[in-house]
C-alpha cells in the first residue's frame, strides 16, 4: 500500500472536496476577517522614498532596515495595499515582531492583494486543521506558502507529502518546524529525487518513507547535491542495498566535507586506519553525529580508562554511541567497584553490559547488592540516572539519535 502511495506520488481526489469548499467560502472568509483592511483608503504620496517612513511606523523597522526592505517597493504611490495586508495579518494573529519577519524575508508581500493571495492560504491551513498559533508558526518557517496558489500548487504538494509521510498529521508537523519545507519544486526537486533514489539506489519505497518521516530534507535538496551526497557514501563502500545507506545519506547531509574530514583526521589520531574508520561509518553512520569533543572524550576514556584499545573501538563502535556521563561512566564505576569487593568476577565483556535495559542492568548488577553496598546507588544517583532507591532512569544520550 506505501509503495503504490509512493509510486503515483500524488493522491489527486483526497483534498478535491476541500478544494470546492475553499472557493466556496473565500469570499465569506475575507468579508468576516479582513473587511475592515479591504476598506482601508490608504495615504497616497509622491515621495517614491515615503515607504520608508512607513516600514518605520507602520512595521517598527529601524531606518536602516526599512531603507533596504523598501526598494522592493519603490514603485508603490499609495499605502493603500500594504495597509491591507498589515491589518489582515493583524487580524490572523501575527504580533509586530512575526510581521516584521514575514515582510523581511520578501517586502512584496505588502503588495499581494489579500482577498486573491493572502486570504485562501490562511483560510486553507485553518481548514488542515490548524489553530490560529499554528498557522503564524507555519507561515514563519515556510513563508512561500504565500507564494503558492492554493488548487495548483499547496493542494499537490500537500498531497505529495501526505503520501511520502503516510499522514497528515506529520505533515503539519514538519510545515510548523521544517523551514523551507514547501519551497522544493515537485517536477524539479521531489520527483527527480524519489526516482533517483527509487530506481538507480534501490532504496525500497517502504524504507525511504520511513526515514522521510523524520528527515524529509533528505529530497528537498536540488538533484545535483542529492547525486553527490550519494556519491559520498559510495566512496566510504556503503552498499546500496544495506539498511543502513540513506542513513548515511542524512547523517552526510547534515555534515559539511571540512567537518567530516575533522572527525575522519581526530579518529586517525587515536590510531584508527581510513578502513576502520569507513568501516565504523558503514556501520553506524550516527556516530558521526556527535561533536568532536565528545568524540575525543569517549575514546580517551575506553582506552585510558577501560583498556580498550583503537581497534577494538572500531569493531565495536556501537559503544560510541551511549551517553559517556549517564551511561558509560557509572555502569563501569558499578562493575569496578563490584570487583574490588568481591562481588563480580569481571567475566562478563563490559561492551555487552553498557548496552544492557536500564532493568536488566539494576536487577544484575545494583540491586542485589544495594544493602551491602549502598554506593552504587549513590553512583547512579550521582551521574543523575538514579531515582529513588530501585528506579533506574532512562538516560538520553549526548547526541541526537536518528531514529
Amino acid at each position: 500500500m506505501a509503495a503504490a502511495r509512493l509510486r503515483t506520488g500524488l493522491r489527486r481526489n483526497s483534498l478535491l472536496p476541500l478544494f470546492e469548499t475553499c472557493r466556496l467560502r473565500d469570499l465569506h472568509f475575507f468579508s468576516s476577517s479582513a473587511g475592515s483592511a479591504a476598506a482601508v483608503g490608504g495615504t497616497i504620496s509622491p515621495d517614491p522614498h515615503f515607504m520608508v517612513e512607513y516600514l518605520v511606523n507602520s512595521c517598527g523597522f529601524s531606518p536602516s532596515e526599512a531603507a533596504m526592505f523598501s526598494k522592493p517597493l519603490a514603485h508603490l504611490r499609495s499605502t493603500e495595499k500594504p495597509d491591507s495586508v498589515l491589518n489582515f495579518m493583524r487580524s490572523q494573529g501575527f504580533d509586530g515582531a512575526a510581521i516584521r519577519k514575514v515582510i523581511s524575508m520578501k517586502p512584496n508581500y505588502l503588495c499581494f492583494n489579500v482577498e486573491t493571495n493572502l486570504a485562501p492560504k490562511f483560510q486553507f491551513l485553518r481548514y488542515l486543521g490548524l489553530s490560529e498559533s499554528d498557522i503564524v508558526d507555519v507561515i514563519l518557517m515556510n513563508h512561500a506558502i504565500l507564494l503558492l496558489n492554493v488548487h495548483r500548487s499547496f493542494g499537490p504538494k500537500l498531497e505529495i507529502w501526505e503520501s511520502l509521510l503516510g499522514s497528515r498529521e506529520l505533515v503539519l508537523k514538519h510545515l510548523r518546524k521544517t523551514g523551507r519545507f514547501f519551497f522544493s519544486s515537485v517536477e524539479k526537486t521531489l520527483h527527480p529525487n524519489l526516482k533517483f533514489l527509487r530506481d538507480e539506489c534501490g532504496i525500497p519505497e517502504e524504507r525511504l518513507s520511513l526515514v522521510l518521516r523524520s528527515h524529509p530534507q533528505l529530497i528537498l535538496q536540488k538533484p545535483e547535491s542529492l547525486r553527490a551526497l550519494v556519491a559520498r557514501a559510495d566512496e566510504l563502500g556503503t552498499p546500496r542495498l544495506s539498511r543502513m545507506f540513506v542513513w548515511t545519506l542524512v547523517v552526510l547531509q547534515m555534515l559539511s566535507k571540512e567537518t567530516f574530514e575533522a572527525k575522519a583526521e581526530l579518529m586517525r589520531s587515536f590510531g584508527w586506519s581510513e578502513s576502520e574508520f569507513s568501516s565504523v561509518v558503514r556501520k553506524v553512520p550516527t556516530f558521526l553525529c556527535m561533536s568532536l569533543d565528545m568524540m575525543r572524550r569517549k575514546m580517551e576514556f575506553f582506552i585510558n580508562v577501560v583498556g580498550y584499545t583503537p581497534s577494538f573501538i572500531a569493531s565495536q563502535p556501537t559503544i560510541l554511541l551511549y551517553s559517556l556521563q549517564k551511561r558509560v561512566i557509572p555502569r563501569f564505576h558499578v562493575t569496578e567497584m563490584l570487583k574490588s569487593k568481591g562481588l563480580w568476577t569481571g567475566q562478563g565483556k563490559f561492551t555487552t553490559i553498557i548496552v544492557f535495559s536500564d532493568t536488566k542492568f539494576m536487577e544484575k548488577f545494583v540491586l542485589p547488592h544495594k544493602e551491602n553496598v549502598p554506593e552504587l546507588l549513590d553512583i547512579l544517583r550521582a551521574a543523575g540516572t538514579c531515582k529513588g532507591n530501585d528506579t533506574f532512569h532512562l538516560a538520553s544520550e549526548d547526541e541526537k539519535g536518528l531514529s
